[in-house]
């Protein structure tokens, strides 16, 4: 009997703080839901001399998925960077180049540090310089975000437009 009654109070005492604990986990989710999302769909590349870093490049893909097939947005980013001895980094300059696909960007617009699409955004720095880059629409559904800068070579992005995982060949 002592150890039936040890065993119902001990399981009442562990369903009762889980779900306090859960509850609260899931509150502080949903605050911060679409700062997740975004995270997901943010890569980070970084472009080394020897074993310093010299430029850092974080690009958050902010297209949703769409299941209309023939949509034909276009592929927007917001791009962040830093890039070591340079006082403005831009896309503009030619020591530095941004493509999708071997595609330059339709429009390249600075963000200013309160811009409302930096607030869900991760990897927000004062250091860095923030962009709003868009390309023309890419039919595949995975592409290569391409940073190039002449004094550090180049780096690779890769980006989806569904899971990544459903991309991923089977394991077995």
């Amino acid at each position: 009997m002592y150890k039936i009654l040890t065993t119902v109070i001990t399981l009442a005492l562990l369903a009762g703080c889980t779900s306090k604990e859960e509850k609260a986990l899931m509150q502080a989710y949903e605050k911060k839901k679409s700062y997740h999302q975004q995270l997901q769909k943010t890569e980070k590349i970084q472009l080394y001399n020897g074993l310093i870093t010299k430029a850092v490049l974080t690009a958050t893909y902010l297209n949703e998925q769409n299941i209309d097939k023939n949509n034909k947005s276009d592929e927007v980013f917001v791009v962040g960077v830093y890039i070591e001895e340079s006082e403005e980094e831009s896309f503009d300059q030619e020591e530095y180049s941004l493509t999708l696909n071997g595609n330059a960007p339709k429009s390249i617009k600075e963000l200013e540090a309160d811009d409302p699409l930096l607030k869900h955004i991760s990897f927000v720095s004062e250091w860095n310089y923030f962009y709003l880059v868009t390309f023309s629409h890419v039919s595949s559904k995975s592409f290569k975000l391409i940073f190039k800068s002449e004094l550090y070579g180049k780096g690779e992005l890769r980006f989806a437009k569904v899971a990544k995982y459903v991309l991923t060949k089977k394991a077995f």
